[in-house]
């Protein structure tokens, strides 16, 4: 890949290595790390921020030898000099690279600050289904086990699969947080019929009647799937039934 992708949790940065840079121009990489640490005698402190010495291994040996990691900045002041035609045609490539990777990262952060509002949105959905089981249903010795009835439920009339197989498809262990490796549109889902669980609780309904009515009128999301307006019919639907 000419371009790579360093950091996560909205500190990521487009790099390419010193490494990528000699094999596509046709140098050797001790001359571009020359050129690079030549670079850096100007003791400019712009340049830390462009240039990020780091170590590879080669392949079939365990020592270790230096290499550097460079933003579009650095990549685009190392380059500057370098000339013909074959020169030229790699730094179109990398210009394009970049352009593309920052186009992925954009909506990676994008999606990444979704997930955060629909992450946090849930908190409170689950706080709200607590506190109706809570109120809503009857004292018994199962009803500590609700919360986690009705979460098992949702899950499963969500996604057409138990936990078990969730997690197994989605390569978590059972002591992994479901939630915090499923996509925002996932969340949002899931929040939904959770809302919509409290919902029927607080008209009444127990826990049998809501799953039947789950399982007739809910039809099964996938991992990775899109916003609808499905939750708003079945709300109505819920409505409906007890009206007539």
């Amino acid at each position: 890949m000419l371009v790579d992708v360093i950091g996560k949790d909205g500190n990521e940065q487009l790099v390419v290595s010193s490494r990528m840079v000699a094999d596509d121009f046709g140098k050797q990489h001790k001359h571009v790390l020359e050129a690079i640490e030549e670079i850096m005698k100007a003791e400019d402190t712009a340049l830390i921020k462009m240039f990020f010495k780091t170590t590879y291994k080669a392949d079939g040996n365990r020592r270790t030898y230096p290499m550097y990691l460079m933003n579009r900045d650095g990549f685009s002041l190392l380059v500057m000099g370098f000339t013909g035609s074959e020169a030229f045609k790699w730094k179109i490539k990398y210009i394009e690279a970049f352009n593309h990777m920052e186009a992925e990262l954009k909506k990676r952060h994008e999606e990444h600050a979704k997930w955060e509002i629909e992450r946090s949105k849930g908190v409170l959905l689950r706080h709200m289904l607590t506190d109706t089981i809570k109120n809503r249903i009857a004292d018994s010795p199962n009803k500590k086990f609700m919360y986690g009835n009705f979460t098992k439920l949702g899950y499963k009339i969500l996604f057409g699969m138990d936990l078990s197989r969730i997690r197994e498809k989605l390569n978590i262990t059972y002591k992994d947080n479901v939630r915090d490796f499923l996509c925002a549109e996932n969340l949002e889902e899931v929040q939904q019929i959770e809302n919509l669980m409290s919902a029927l609780i607080n008209m009444g309904w127990n826990y049998a009647q809501i799953k039947d009515f789950l399982e007739k009128n809910y039809q099964k999301s996938e991992l990775i799937s899109v916003k609808n307006n499905r939750f708003d019919d079945m709300a109505s639907k819920a409505i409906n039934l007890l009206s007539q």
